[in-house]
């Protein structure tokens, strides 16, 4: 049923889901944790802590061997893939399991960069995590031209018509971030993957941030490549990236002899973290589950997950406005990023601000104390930190909501930064 935290209704039950995560036992000198730290890394639900000990205590063996265990690993893998195929809205055999974004974007930028060189270009964005960015610069070893994508300050978006002018018809790849780790704002990837393929170039997106805050249409996006980490939608320490079929199998990746030619496995390398990749499954099911909660009628598991996403992206914009309302009226707190209403659907529920007089190191570090987890620093969002002229001296202060922070703690962390900055 509809819960109500004063002005803020949701159809989320709201003590189910907090129930789910065993985190929320903790306390800091007293007080309830309030974990708003979840760009950083989110909370897990119990059941993927589950999956990961329940594989290890009844899978744990390598793939592809003729006994229990192993086959049980097969499954697991098969299952998981599946369950992302679901996630992003794509077919099983185009998810490839890695160690983490950023090891997984350097690998496909090296086997992209195999067939590149002097009169190419890529075009990367300064609001980018540097995952989304290193990688393609390193090719400019292969005398690849980088364009770099400017931003507009004032609301630290994306410069789509400085974008435009970049990509002509020696672009070979343009890689943005669906949403940015620090400041929040969505990019219209849509229309980033349009103008990319107009031009005859890839397009590679870092879903990243993006993934726990709305859903993903790969197909609807019909970008090439997007990539994203489980351990930002409430699952491990993994890395997960969905390709076309036909890049993944028309690539050359670098990888030992002994592996197959076999595509998604191809990209895989090595011996995968399979006890993680268990868990991813549990992490997916999880956000379907709250979608069946939702929408009894949701039969399939990607319906369910977006019933889910459909009623996460309203309760976060409502914490998101209490939240920016409240600083709004904090003196000497300045806000980076979209703080219109009217332009929420523009921008994840991911704050980035700073206080005159306090260090972000100095409001992370008090807020601690209290029970509030945010994070301070540059989020290696460096590009953007450089150019607004913060990373100098701390760069920002960073609260990151999600649909299992509640309003309490939103009022509660106003209330503690006003303490902290006004005294």
């Amino acid at each position: 049923m509809p819960t109500t935290q004063d002005d803020v209704t949701t159809a989320l039950d709201l003590p189910w889901i907090r129930s789910q995560f065993p985190s929320f036992a903790e306390t800091v000198n007293g007080h309830p944790a309030a974990y708003l730290d979840g760009p950083g890394g989110t909370q897990v639900p119990q059941r993927v802590i589950d999956a990961i000990t329940g594989y290890l205590k009844h899978a744990n063996a390598n793939t592809c061997g003729s006994y229990l265990t192993s086959q049980r690993t097969n499954e697991i893998i098969a299952g998981a893939r599946a369950a992302m195929a679901d996630f992003f809205g794509c077919d099983a055999d185009e998810v490839v399991f890695g160690f983490n974004m950023t090891s997984l974007t350097f690998a496909m930028s090296r086997a992209i960069g195999r067939d590149l060189g002097a009169g190419d270009e890529i075009a990367v964005t300064l609001l980018d995590h540097d995952a989304n960015f290193a990688p393609w610069e390193a090719l400019a070893e292969r005398e690849v031209t980088i364009q770099q994508v400017a931003i507009r300050e004032a609301d630290c978006t994306l410069d789509m018509d400085d974008l435009a002018r970049k990509i002509n018809r020696r672009t070979r790849l343009v890689a943005v971030g669906y949403a940015s780790n620090a400041v929040g704002t969505i990019n219209p990837v849509k229309e980033v993957v349009r103008l990319a393929h107009a031009a005859g170039a890839l397009a590679y997106i870092d879903a990243v941030h993006y993934a726990p805050h709305g859903p993903i249409d790969v197909r609807t996006l019909d970008c090439d490549f997007l990539v994203c980490s489980s351990y930002k939608f409430f699952g491990p320490h993994m890395g997960v990236l969905y390709g076309k079929r036909e890049h993944l199998k028309g690539l050359r990746p670098y990888k030992v002899r002994a592996n197959t030619n076999e595509s998604p496995n191809r990209w895989e390398w090595g011996t995968l973290n399979h006890e993680g990749i268990a868990g991813i499954t549990a992490c997916v099911d999880y956000i379907a589950d709250l979608g069946r909660k939702l929408r009894p009628s949701a039969v399939s598991r990607r319906s369910a997950i977006l019933a889910a996403y459909d009623e996460i992206v309203k309760y976060e914009r409502g914490l998101c406005e209490r939240l920016l309302l409240g600083l709004r009226t904090m003196p000497g707190v300045k806000v980076y990023g979209i703080s219109d209403p009217r332009r929420f659907q523009e921008r994840c529920p991911t704050i980035a601000l700073r206080a005159q007089g306090r260090t972000p190191l100095e409001l992370a570090t008090k807020l601690g104390e209290r029970g509030f987890f945010t994070w301070d620093g540059n989020y290696y969002a460096l590009n953007l930190t450089e150019q607004l002229d913060v990373e100098k001296d701390g760069g920002f202060l960073r609260i990151g909501l999600f649909h299992y922070n509640t309003v309490e703690e939103v009022d509660g962390l106003l209330a503690a930064l006003r303490e902290i900055v006004v005294g």
